[in-house]
């Protein structure tokens, strides 16, 4: 089970990420969240084996290439109406295309909506509501439990310690975005419960 700790502003708290053992580090490059970053400061960050992601809403191909560079990223979290195109020009190895299920009838056209971005990434993100993200509301996990797509996929939207492992069991994702439920405010990590959400999926899927 892969873990994303989304929303990162502060160098403290992608250092409590890696001691805690997740995978991700996100960092937001959108001017209208209380999240959003500088791409230099980004670039400062040691985040040791944390593969890096940035989360772009509004910006183009040449846009979001540049931060990457700049930021030293790994992935592009495209959580806006970014074009299959302008995912192809970043890399589809490098693409996390989000997805609001919200927007779909049945499993069935949420399916046909992975499969036609399936030569455009490398993985999903389930987000709730029906665009943007940092709802913190929750999506319904039993709909999507035995959904296999072509890339695999993360499960976001309201998660925190006390309903992260029942989501993942119930959706049966294949990877975790967690982010305002283990803050004491928008981009200041709590590490009690940092350290709680972590733990619980980690003590399960080691046993």
């Amino acid at each position: 089970m892969l873990i994303k700790i989304c929303g990162i502003t502060r160098n403290e708290d992608v250092q409590k990420a890696i001691a805690l053992g997740a995978d991700f580090c996100g960092f937001i490059f959108h001017a209208k969240s209380p999240r959003a970053v500088d791409p230099a400061w980004v670039a400062s960050v040691d985040s040791g084996p944390l593969r890096r992601v940035g989360v772009f809403v509004e910006q183009d191909a040449k846009a979001i290439k540049a931060i990457m560079q700049e930021a030293r990223l790994d992935y592009a979290q495209l959580h806006g109406a970014q074009s299959e195109a302008c995912a192809r020009e970043i890399g589809p190895e490098r693409v996390i295309r989000v997805l609001w299920p919200g927007r779909y009838h049945h499993k069935a056209q949420l399916y046909a909506a992975m499969q036609s971005y399936a030569t455009s990434c490398a993985y999903y993100l389930f987000d709730a509501g029906l665009t943007g993200g940092g709802h913190g509301q929750c999506l319904e996990w039993s709909d999507f439990s035995g959904l296999e797509g072509p890339h695999p996929w993360f499960l976001a939207g309201g998660l925190h310690p006390g309903n992260v492992l029942h989501a993942a069991l119930e959706s049966g994702a294949f990877g975790l975005d967690i982010n305002s439920g283990i803050e004491s405010e928008p981009g200041r990590k709590d590490e009690k419960k940092m350290r709680a959400a972590i733990s619980v999926v980690r003590a399960h899927y080691a046993g």
